[in-house]
């Protein structure tokens, strides 16, 4: 059952300010929630991880493309602002992974768990809650690796547990950089942490001794498919290791959001921006097929595959290839493991 907070916490104004580059929306309804579980399991072929920690719902970035909206209907709750203004908060996440990594049915091994799955664990309410790093602590008390993907700076705060973690039982982190230049990220991902703080974020975890990645995710075709060069060639500056490339989805009520903020940020640019989408989705804004959803086809889509691919050769990072669907172990070992 959801309980909502009647004073919600504005991590703003909290004592971690400095991991903040950029205020919450000032609506915020925070809802806390006792979960049954906190380990979710997918058998997608094209995901590259099995076991994934969500420790909120929604998420105050706002991005306008993120995927994971159309799963805060499930809630009762819109997947417009309502999935960045009223975030649930699992505050027994912790509990629940210390309970499934010491029950005797957990048979995992050492595969990597994800942080997370579907929404930021590195949302500003972290700041106050703590609970990726509450859940992270349980991960290196059982030596568990474990894989970070995130926009927020805020993962900064965690470098010296993640590097432990890194030393003892495995930790890697990936900085999702679709944009190059702050403004650009701001029309369309308005209160996550600006590129500029990303590429910051991956120099003081890599110096720190934390295996690190850039995540050129969503690829927006007409909005930032030229931006991929430099994007890589700063995270390869600021000490990251390897990368990879997802091309934008538009399932079910992400495109009305998307739409009506390409719309308002790049009125001149949005029609463009569609058709280009269209000639990687083979006419369509969308491709929800499991083992072509996650890449694009046509010739514009080989050509800023291929500057990627060719761009993380010439750099010397590590680059996932996305041709075909790659067995489970494969992937995992291709984006979170050290080679």
């Amino acid at each position: 059952m959801l309980q909502a907070v009647s004073n919600p916490p504005n991590p703003w104004l909290s004592t971690h300010v400095e991991w903040l580059d950029q205020p919450p929306a000032a609506r915020l309804e925070v809802y806390e929630e006792e979960a049954r579980s906190i380990l979710a399991t997918n058998d997608s072929p094209d995901i590259s991880f099995t076991y994934s920690v969500n420790p909120y719902r929604g998420c105050q970035h706002a991005c306008a493309y993120c995927y994971a909206r159309p799963t805060h209907q499930f809630l009762g709750f819109g997947a417009g602002t309502d999935f960045e203004t009223r975030v649930v908060v699992k505050t027994n996440a912790a509990e629940l992974l210390r309970r499934e990594l010491a029950s005797r049915r957990w048979r995992a091994g050492r595969h990597t768990i994800a942080f997370s799955g579907v929404t930021d664990c590195y949302q500003p309410l972290e700041a106050c809650y703590e609970l990726t790093r509450a859940c992270l602590a349980v991960a290196h008390e059982f030596r568990h690796p474990v894989a970070i993907i995130t926009k927020g700076a805020l993962v900064r705060r965690d470098a010296g547990l993640l590097a432990a973690m890194a030393a003892r039982g495995g930790a890697r982190v990936f900085l999702s950089i679709p944009f190059a230049d702050d403004a650009t990220a701001r029309a369309i991902e308005p209160l996550a942490s600006a590129p500029s703080a990303r590429f910051e974020t991956l120099r003081r975890l890599a110096d720190a001794g934390i295996p690190c990645g850039a995540a050129v995710a969503p690829l927006i075709p007409g909005l930032n498919d030229s931006h991929v060069p430099e994007i890589l060639e700063r995270a390869k500056a600021a000490g990251a290791t390897s990368a990879f490339l997802v091309p934008l989805r538009l399932p079910a009520e992400v495109l009305p959001v998307f739409r009506e903020r390409l719309d308002q940020a790049f009125p001149d640019r949005a029609a463009k921006v569609f058709a280009a989408v269209r000639e990687l989705r083979g006419g369509r804004l969308n491709e929800p097929s499991f083992g072509t959803r996650m890449r694009g086809l046509g010739p514009r889509w080989q050509a800023v595959h291929d500057l990627f691919h060719l761009t993380c050769r010439r750099l010397g990072l590590d680059h996932a290839r996305a041709e075909a669907p790659a067995p489970a172990e494969s992937r995992q070992r291709l984006l979170f493991e050290d080679a």
